[in-house]
């Protein structure tokens, strides 16, 4: 071990007697405990107790109620669910073993606004964590946690847990102490205003302060965050990105938007990805961006001076992308600000700052109803994460989405989707490869002509008129042939198919 260096990360002599193996940490984690880990969409999350207290709980039979930030780092969660280590999981995951455990019913799972989290267990309507699991860059003289990659909900777990398991991971940037902005929210009835009016605006402090009594074991760690699983843009993602990029300049034309735009919000993956790195080329200038999630392309905009600022709660890179960041951290201390998630995702924030939001769906159908988290309305795919936050309350909320799949051969644009995440009163605006939707003021039947015409596949237009049609005749606000719509799934399931 580089002993300088845990000196100068744990800087409170007395607690360097707390240091410990993970197999020793683990063993702190006492069945049916509610346990909160810090972690947001992969990044600084815990990287060694978790997989010590799966591998002892599928001996022991331990089980815990898990509540995170967001999703967890390589295998993390997948560890714990082979383990049959946890019966109840929230507020969000991405894990392909953790989602077959629970669309089998074998472990339980609270879908959540992310930013409903901290509130909630502030009121006492969630239960508090016993025990957590952070990671953390330092642990100052005055007992102040400094995180690493993510904020997420880490501060309120380590204010209300009775215990503290801490690994400290010296291979993160000494740079990271300074871009965190901790606030605190005052609980009900004498909430106030956050007081933000700019997304670099800062209104904490740089870290959570703790009793040091709390803090039973500190694991040494030097492993760098789990990279994105983010693939190169594809045509179709292409596609997406030059329409989500004409939306913006007719915007701009009309007068609606500046070429600064708004203060943005994408979403997680490769497609908001590319839809941000879009605006690499057009009049763009000055963005801002007040998100969950700093991408490849938040690094890649600040690099080539299209934006000026991102605040956000995690930094969720590729391998080259962290190379590159984290290899000169200092070039962009003062560009980005990681916050906790009750003030990153707050809905009151969003809607006074003018927020645009970019986000992904699963599905979306005629009427502009869409589906972000559930494989054919009952098997759950991922978590809705973020996206109801900011898409409930922006000034322009927009879902991005291929037209269709499997060779073209299921629609993405649906006569009724088959689960609801953000219904057609938050939804402004749907682009797919085919084109764009602005569905703002337009009632039901016209907003199902506009997504049919601008946003459907070729192969599914037809099929979808002709449900139009005879919903139409059926009569009805938001006319349906309620028997019918569903019948593309059915046919999915017999042939593999939507196309009839």
């Amino acid at each position: 071990m580089d002993q300088a260096k845990i000196k100068k990360r744990i800087r409170i002599p007395a607690l360097h007697s707390k240091i410990m193996t993970a197999e020793a940490a683990q063993a702190f984690i006492k069945n049916g405990m509610v346990v909160g880990m810090s972690g947001f969409t992969r990044a600084g999350d815990p990287k060694f107790v978790p997989f010590a207290f799966a591998d002892a709980a599928a001996k022991d039979g331990r089980k815990i109620y898990l509540m995170t930030g967001a999703s967890m780092g390589a295998d993390v969660d997948g560890a714990m669910a082979r383990a049959g280590a946890i019966t109840k999981r929230m507020p969000f995951m991405s894990d392909r073993d953790m989602r077959a455990s629970i669309n089998a019913g074998k472990m339980l799972y609270f879908d959540q606004n992310l930013s409903d989290q901290g509130y909630q267990i502030r009121q006492g309507q969630l239960p508090k964590p016993d025990l957590v699991v952070i990671e953390a860059t330092a642990v100052t003289e005055d007992g102040v946690i400094i995180p690493t990659t993510s904020f997420g909900n880490t501060g309120v777990f380590l204010e209300y847990a009775q215990q503290i398991i801490l690994e400290v991971n010296i291979g993160m940037p000494d740079g990271l102490e300074g871009v965190h902005d901790y606030y605190v929210p005052k609980r009900m009835p004498n909430a106030e205003p956050i007081p933000l009016m700019h997304p670099r605006d800062r209104t904490g402090t740089t870290g959570v302060k703790v009793d040091p009594s709390k803090i039973v074991g500190i694991v040494i760690t030097n492993k760098l965050d789990s990279p994105s699983e983010n693939v190169l843009a594809d045509p179709s993602q292409d596609a997406m990105a030059a329409n989500l990029k004409q939306f913006f300049l007719n915007e701009i034309k009309v007068g609606r938007l500046t070429n600064s735009l708004g203060p943005l919000q994408a979403g997680v993956g490769s497609v908001a990805n590319a839809a941000l790195w879009g605006l690499m080329d057009g009049p763009f200038e000055n963005l801002l961006m007040f998100s969950e999630v700093l991408q490849d392309s938040t690094f890649d905009l600040l690099d080539c001076g299209k934006m000026i600022y991102a605040a956000g709660t995690a930094i969720t890179i590729s391998p080259k992308m962290t190379e590159k960041v984290f290899g000169n951290f200092d070039r962009y201390k003062d560009k980005i600000m990681l916050r906790p998630t009750e003030v990153s995702n707050n809905a009151e924030l969003v809607k006074r700052i003018n927020l645009i939001a970019v986000n992904t769906a699963m599905d979306v159908d005629i009427y502009g109803n869409v589906n972000s988290t559930h494989i054919g309305g009952t098997h759950i795919m991922n978590g809705i994460g973020g996206s109801g936050d900011f898409a409930n309350n922006a000034h322009t909320t927009i879902f991005l989405t291929r037209a269709a799949q499997v060779g073209e051969k299921v629609s993405r644009v649906l006569p009724m989707v088959p689960h609801v995440d953000h219904h057609e009163h938050n939804v402004d605006v749907i682009i797919t490869d085919q084109g764009i939707a602005d569905i703002r003021g337009l009632a039901p039947r016209e907003r199902a002509q506009l997504i049919i015409k601008n946003c459907a596949h070729p192969n599914f237009k037809p099929e979808l008129y002709k449900y139009v049609e005879e919903a139409n005749k059926r009569g009805g606000q938001t006319p349906h042939v309620i028997e019918k719509a569903f019948e593309w799934f059915a046919r999915q399931r017999e042939t593999g198919s939507m196309l009839p």
